[in-house]
């Protein structure tokens, strides 16, 4: 029988299911295992804890379990691909419906928004964007509501990671949620707080690197070539500190909406299992990232030139649904295979180094989860 998703009292909800919780130790709540207890294993997939049986090249094999979208076992950078394409077929009204519902509320918002204030401040509008006076408003509309939508969609993004996250945990184990069950987790909170952490604390590092650069530039000649090299050198590290700080913190949304422990120790648990993955999930992320550039400029393009077209000819009703069109697909495709592919990151992580595999497995055989 399926338990009920939302389970950590640190959130004030239930433990959740105990194959989802860190090794260290019991659920939150120390409620005993749903998991009955197996023999020792042996070292399937690579697991340290046992040196396991020797077997001959060509011998038989038994099969992986897969009860759901991917086999429990290690997976490789196809099998990840792949089971993310099955994720989103296997439940599309929570990874594309609920995505899309989402996203187009706040675009909505936001252009809506955007056109009432606009009609306010349009002569300021146009001389922040540099436009003469005939250029038509449609065109400075367009050109605004592009980053309105930057605000709603930085409390939206993280949200929808976390749901997304807990559906596709149960479709590795082959269940399927509906939208009323995901949208009902409280754990989500706590992804979002996340975010906005790392947010503040990216914005506070580049606000204070700015200003120390505009400092030396007023100090002269000398200061001015010392700001040059600290912007063009300093702006190097901190691309290279947010790729890093990318990569290690990418696993903690699915751990916080999974294991059901405390907020630090979930980030510090997630940390350390990033430690000797490093390169493999920056490469696979990174591929990621470039495929769904690639796929979503089939869609953006076409629709931006659109746009471009009917903004020249300054008709705004058009050059705003165009524009919210645009929004809407690219980030509905981005933010739900995002999603997919960091909790299968996760979980395959956690079967490389923890055996959770095996744990799966037998949840999976005795309907525990």
């Amino acid at each position: 029988m399926s338990q009920p998703l939302d389970r950590d009292p640190g959130w004030g909800n239930p433990s959740p299911p105990a194959a989802w919780a860190s090794p260290n130790g019991a659920p939150a709540d120390d409620t005993p295992s749903v998991i009955p207890p197996a023999p020792e294993p042996t070292a399937a997939y690579g697991s340290k804890t046992s040196p396991g049986p020797v077997v001959a090249p060509g011998a038989w094999r038994p099969p992986t379990l897969q009860p759901g979208i991917i086999a429990l076992r290690p997976l490789g950078l196809g099998e990840i691909l792949d089971g993310a394409m099955k994720a989103v077929r296997f439940n599309p009204k929570v990874t594309f419906g609920l995505t899309a519902v989402v996203i187009t509320v706040c675009v909505t918002v936001a252009t809506l928004l955007t056109t009432y204030l606009s009609g306010f401040f349009m002569p300021e509008l146009r001389r922040a964007l540099g436009m003469a006076t005939d250029d038509s408003d449609a065109l400075a509309l367009m050109m605004v509501s592009q980053y309105s939508t930057a605000p709603f969609l930085s409390i939206a993004t993280p949200l929808l990671n976390g749901l997304l996250i807990l559906a596709v945990s149960k479709a590795v184990l082959g269940q399927k949620v509906s939208v009323s069950e995901v949208v009902h987790s409280t754990r989500i909170w706590a992804v979002l707080g996340f975010s906005l952490l790392v947010s503040a604390g990216t914005v506070i590092i580049s606000v204070l690197f700015l200003a120390l650069v505009v400092l030396l530039a007023s100090l002269g000649t000398g200061g001015a070539v010392v700001a040059v090299l600290l912007a063009v050198v300093g702006g190097l590290a901190l691309v290279a500190g947010s790729v890093w700080l990318t990569v290690r913190t990418l696993l903690v949304p699915a751990a916080l909406m999974l294991e059901g422990k405390g907020f630090w120790a979930t980030i510090a648990r997630s940390w350390k299992l990033t430690y000797r993955s490093f390169w493999r999930l920056l490469g696979i992320y990174a591929l990621v990232v470039v495929m769904l550039m690639v796929l979503t400029s089939v869609v953006s393009v076409p629709l931006a030139i659109v746009g471009a077209i009917v903004a020249v000819a300054d008709i705004t009703w058009a050059t705003l649904l165009v524009t919210a069109v645009n929004t809407v697909l690219s980030y509905t495709i981005t933010i739900a295979f995002e999603a997919v592919i960091v909790a299968l990151l996760y979980i395959d992580v956690r079967m490389r180094r923890e055996g959770l595999d095996l744990e799966l497995a037998r949840a999976a055989e005795v309907g525990e989860l």
